[in-house]
């Protein structure tokens, strides 16, 4: 098969991948009811800025994929499909992109195909991209970034540059300093490898990157200073030090995610499954192929460089390894042609490509049959829908529904499915005081005991292991 139809059939599998029953849930999880809510805010209010979560700046993260919600939002409406759309472009993005950039490098059809699909259905990788969220974004943005250096280091050209470019642009507006350390380390071990084979130190392979990563920024730093007019400094602290530096290093400790150093050791089992043992097996069966293999090197050091850096980073979630994918499949894919070749010398009658493209058809329809089925499944549990839908209809009664101590999942999904900013109760005691200024007034309260103290409970909702109450007052 041509490659141009490869990348046809690879645009139509992935996009059943990553889009049918890409709404037919609602939001889920503590990530998507929080980003969700401040799309839904950054979408009302149209304040292009300053993230928002019910009225109080969040600035974890710079906004690229609050804008690109939020647009969704604007063209096709409110709603669980669009604002998860932006994270499944970037993953169709990705997966192409690693298509054409491995035939770029000369490697054939049939390994850029199946290195491709390895990467789509990656499990965490596949369940990422059809989430709402930023980590979709930042893996492609470090892709781009790493994909283009790697073509420069062979030959540099204005598509190079231009993917190192946009490459670092997405992902600091992704994920602000994570999005340049990413890359980044990968690229410095390359370079320090290069340095240690050909034993001289070539300055302009240093230049070339650091001078196109000043372009990336800027982008990043447009939006900083118009943060800083809206903010001031507190506002560039907790986007550049707080929440990048601090979660980094521990100090910020609101942050959470806090684990052990070898958690992602832990993890390893399970962080690029069904293909983990292609994975690791081909990382060893390579180790020593590295000169004659550049390509294997590079993927090698992306993969092995990136673990060590969020090895050593205090906070950590499975998630994190999403940029790690791109590279793991390249490997998995690699070692899966060397096991190919010897099966068929073993036993040249079996059509061992034929099986190997079965089971690779067999894990597409798997992935489908759980988007259309299992995953709807957990809104039974998981979804905040009957809690909002209640807090509407009691704001048509003429009600006025406050949130006491919200957390972030409930104060996102209270404005995603509202349409509305709901006043937020810092204290109990502000709580009391609410309840008493008006009979109408009602609080929700997420706690695990029944509330006492003269506050009477109206109904209770349960959503997964929280309970949330209506309480009004005596």
């Amino acid at each position: 098969m041509t490659s141009k139809r490869c990348f046809v059939l690879l645009l139509l599998i992935t996009g059943l991948l990553f889009f049918v029953a890409l709404g037919n849930h609602q939001l889920q999880g503590s990530t998507e009811p929080r980003v969700g809510g401040i799309a839904m805010e950054m979408y009302l209010h149209r304040d292009w800025v300053t993230p928002r979560l019910n009225g109080e700046p969040f600035l974890e993260k710079p906004p690229l994929s609050l804008w690109l919600a939020s647009a969704a939002m604007a063209v096709f409406g409110p709603g669980t499909w669009a604002v998860r759309l932006a994270s499944a472009l970037a993953g169709l993005f990705s997966v192409l992109l690693l298509f054409a950039t491995l035939r770029r490098l000369g490697r054939p059809v049939s390994l850029a195909m199946t290195a491709s699909l390895m990467l789509a259905t990656t499990a965490s990788f596949w369940g990422n991209v059809r989430q709402v969220g930023e980590d979709s974004l930042l893996s492609l943005g470090v892709s781009l970034a790493l994909l283009g250096f790697h073509l420069a280091s062979r030959q540099r050209s204005a598509v190079s540059a231009l993917m190192f470019v946009a490459g670092i642009a997405i992902a600091t507006l992704s994920k602000g300093v994570l999005g340049l350390a990413l890359p980044g380390v990968v690229i410095f071990a390359w370079l320090q490898a290069e340095a240690l084979r050909d034993q001289r130190l070539v300055v302009g392979r240093w230049l070339w990157p650091a001078g196109l990563t000043l372009v990336g920024l800027v982008p990043l730093l447009i939006w900083l200073a118009l943060l800083y007019q809206q903010g001031g400094a507190p506002a560039l602290t907790d986007v550049l030090w707080a929440n990048s530096v601090g979660r980094f290093s521990g100090s910020f400790t609101e942050a959470g995610h806090f684990e052990p150093f070898h958690y992602y050791l832990g993890k390893l089992p399970e962080a690029f499954l069904p293909w983990n043992l292609l994975v690791y097996l081909g990382l060893w069966h390579f180790r020593r192929q590295w000169r004659v293999q550049p390509h294997v090197m590079f993927f090698s050091l992306w993969l092995l460089a990136q673990f060590a850096l969020l090895t050593v980073a205090s906070s950590k979630r499975m998630v994190y390894l999403m940029s790690l994918a791109p590279a793991a499949a390249v490997i998995a894919a690699e070692y899966a042609s060397v096991l190919l070749s010897r099966l068929q010398a073993w036993r040249a009658a079996v059509p061992w490509r034929g099986v190997a493209s079965g089971v690779m058809a067999l894990m597409v329809l798997a992935y489908l049959g759980v988007a259309v089925w299992v995953i709807p499944q957990a809104d039974r549990d998981e979804s905040f829908l009957p809690l909002t839908e209640r807090i509407r209809a009691l704001q048509a009664e003429g009600h006025t529904v406050a949130l006491a101590t919200p957390s972030e999942r409930l104060a996102g999904a209270g404005v995603f499915y509202s349409r509305s900013l709901l006043p937020a109760l810092p204290t109990e005691g502000a709580v009391v005081r609410f309840l008493a200024e008006q009979p109408g007034n009602v609080a929700v309260m997420e706690r695990q005991d029944e509330p006492a103290g003269g506050l009477v409970v109206m109904e209770k909702v349960v959503v997964g292991a929280r309970v949330y109450y209506f309480l009004r007052g005596a």
